[in-house]
């Protein structure tokens, strides 16, 4: 039975009750998580897509549903940095697992190594706890870290050779990480982890996330059954495009209306504005140079996925330099394999056309 957010830190109890708002499906990811926290006595899953598919909510409705769980969000403001992270989760395992019965002095001094987790390693408390609060398990239990936005992470936080927010490369036995991220290439993770784990990438299940997104919008358009297929489509499986131009299609839109021949999906609304906002100044904003200018450019007026060596060609540059600014922008990508080649294009065709 869900529980309210209430049982996580102030700072995400908003954003757990938005992202979990008219929450729909997602069974298959559930059965997914359960399965692998069944087959395995620790380890780390991995839940990949691009932005706004839904994997914040995921996890949202999972710990909501499973308040013992620790819950951390790199992708609220101010919470991007390796100490905060380690604050907040060492704060949610000594009061979750450890101070059960009351602030003992041994309670009472590990939360004053919180304190000076910034000038120390880090690394070290974080197993430390891991392994008080494993200890303390019995058998049928398990200590269940969910990580969202970890790619939000700011990288001058900590030393180029550490784990993302010195996750632990070990873990203890009961001991688990779900975690959330956009893609990204597999030489760059920032995670060296010598422990059972599993990837969830949600673009490998467009059947399932096209009924999900079908459900999510009938629940608003419940009389306009040709209009939520319409919108299904043209929403490309995305939910924070959906969420935000629902609003504008219910308002002003009739049952009979065709989508692609209104002026509805013409205009940007505020919130998605901001977010590709959000995009644009990761991928580099003002200070991209030119030749990813370029690259950019040929990407934005393409309406299907380009490869390397045609993108080289279009733009005469070398390979190599189109390469390296098609990586920098991997979480906002889609990538196909076309004959012999990967093809790469912008993940939504909004954002494009925002772009553009």
């Amino acid at each position: 039975t869900p529980i309210s957010s209430a049982a996580y830190p102030p700072e995400f109890q908003q954003l757990l009750r938005s992202k979990t708002e008219n929450f729909t499906g997602r069974e298959f990811v559930f059965s997914a998580i359960s399965n692998f926290l069944n087959s395995h006595s620790r380890g780390y899953f991995t839940i990949v897509g691009t932005p706004g598919c839904g994997k914040s909510s995921i996890l949202a409705e999972y710990v909501t549903a499973h308040p013992r769980s620790i819950y951390y969000n790199a992708g609220v403001e101010g919470k991007n940095r390796a100490e905060d992270f380690l604050a907040s989760v060492c704060t949610q395992l000594i009061d979750k697992y450890l101070a059960a019965n009351g602030e003992t002095s041994e309670i009472v001094k590990l939360r004053s190594q919180i304190q000076n987790l910034e000038s120390d390693d880090g690394n070290w408390f974080l197993s430390f706890l891991l392994q008080k609060v494993s200890d303390k398990l019995d058998a049928s239990q398990k200590l269940i870290i969910v990580i969202d936005t970890v790619d939000a992470i700011d990288l001058t936080s900590q030393p180029p050779s550490t784990n993302l927010f010195y996750l632990p490369r070990y873990l203890v036995d009961r001991t688990y990480f779900i975690i959330a991220r956009r893609p990204f290439l597999r030489e760059k993770s920032g995670l060296l982890i010598e422990a059972p784990s599993q990837t969830l990438d949600l673009r490998d299940y467009p059947a399932q996330n096209h009924e999900d997104v079908l459900n999510y919008i009938e629940k608003y358009l419940s009389n306009a059954p040709e209009l939520c297929e319409q919108l299904a489509t043209l929403g490309e499986n995305n939910f924070m495009y959906l969420s935000q131009m629902l609003p504008a299609i219910i308002e002003n839109s009739q049952p009979d209306t065709n989508l692609e021949e209104s002026s509805l999906l013409s205009e940007i609304p505020s919130g998605l504005e901001a977010y590709y906002q959000n995009h644009w100044q990761r991928m580099g904003g003002d200070s991209l140079s030119a030749v990813e200018l370029s690259v950019l450019q040929v990407v934005v007026e393409s309406k299907v996925g380009l490869s390397v060596s045609a993108i080289a060609q279009m733009i005469d540059e070398d390979e190599y330099d189109v390469e390296k600014a098609l990586d920098i922008w991997i979480e906002f990508l889609n990538l196909q394999e076309m004959g012999a080649e990967i093809c790469y294009s912008l993940y939504h065709a909004s954002f494009r056309d925002w772009l553009e």
